[in-house]
């Protein structure tokens, strides 16, 4: 069985020797780092690492990390940071509406153990998917969103988030703006969408892009924020398309990108692989 481990994000305000102060608090302790990245963002002035050990032979007990490192590392450096342990396992909820390729993507990847994580809650705003999630073992909930009853539902959504512990939500499609009161109450969520945006925004998004003749498609993974389509980007990827290609065939490779970019961003995110500064991110590969 692999030794657990524990793994840091931080971002700091850059200054020297930042690589060794704390990969000098894993050595003081008797860590063994098997994992270190480190990125400067020059313009911004800050220093990023993802630093990962493991916890066999590590002389701090693990409820006593955070405290430690917050004491003697992160307070002094004006740090930002997460503390992450490879055995805790995330809890997901996955939202949808009519559409189910992203949704079907990973719960077939949960079931294959591509990921790290379980998946006990799916919300809807339509009943259609009901049957999957039935098939896969996780509880469904169809709450329909209307612009009257948007804020009741979302409260509810909110209960269920607690109820259910979940960790993160992915928006797999699910075709509704979460409020900005939502977002503050909750702020890991990540969202999937074409990449047309901004320039053929609202209904047939494919059906406008062939029109203009478009030679690319893509997929954009990112963060939600009370910004609409402009949080945190986790992961892009992009198709070449050609005059020969019907609406049916952009549509089509459209829905592989989605699915694969999706599955990309919610493992980086679950491997604790992405941080997050400001409007952009970092992500270690």
């Amino acid at each position: 069985m692999t030794s657990p481990t524990a793994t840091l994000l931080v971002s700091c305000p850059d200054r020297r020797g930042l690589v060794a102060t704390i990969a000098n608090f894993i050595y003081s302790h008797n860590g063994n780092i098997i994992h270190a990245d480190h990125h400067t963002d020059f313009a911004a002035g800050l220093f990023l690492t993802r630093i990962e050990w493991q916890l066999d032979g590590f002389d701090l007990p693990r409820e006593a990390i955070a405290s430690t490192f917050k004491e003697t590392i992160a307070d002094p450096l004006d740090a930002n940071w997460q503390l992450h342990f490879s055995d805790t396992i995330p809890r997901l909820s996955i939202w949808v509406s009519r559409q189910d390729h992203c949704l079907l993507d990973l719960l077939w990847r949960q079931k294959a153990k591509e990921f790290h994580s379980s998946i006990p809650l799916i919300i809807s705003n339509h009943p259609d998917l009901e049957e999957i999630a039935q098939q896969f073992g996780a509880d469904f909930y169809c709450l329909p969103v209307t612009k009257d009853n948007k804020v009741t539902q979302e409260a509810k959504q909110l209960e269920l988030l607690k109820q259910y512990n979940i960790d993160v939500v992915v928006l797999a499609k699910y075709m509704q703006v979460l409020t900005a009161d939502f977002v503050q109450n909750f702020p890991t969520v990540i969202n999937i969408h074409h990449s047309f945006l901004p320039a053929f925004a609202g209904a047939k998004p494919y059906h406008q892009a062939y029109k203009r003749g478009v030679k690319i498609i893509g997929a954009t993974a990112h963060y939600v924020t009370a910004d609409l389509d402009a949080g945190p980007i986790i992961e892009q990827d992009v198709v070449r398309v050609s005059h020969r290609d019907e609406v049916t065939d952009l549509i089509r490779k459209g829905k592989d990108l989605e699915r694969m970019v999706l599955a990309r961003a919610v493992r980086l995110h679950l491997q604790n692989r992405v941080l997050v500064y400001g409007d952009r991110t970092v992500v270690f590969g």
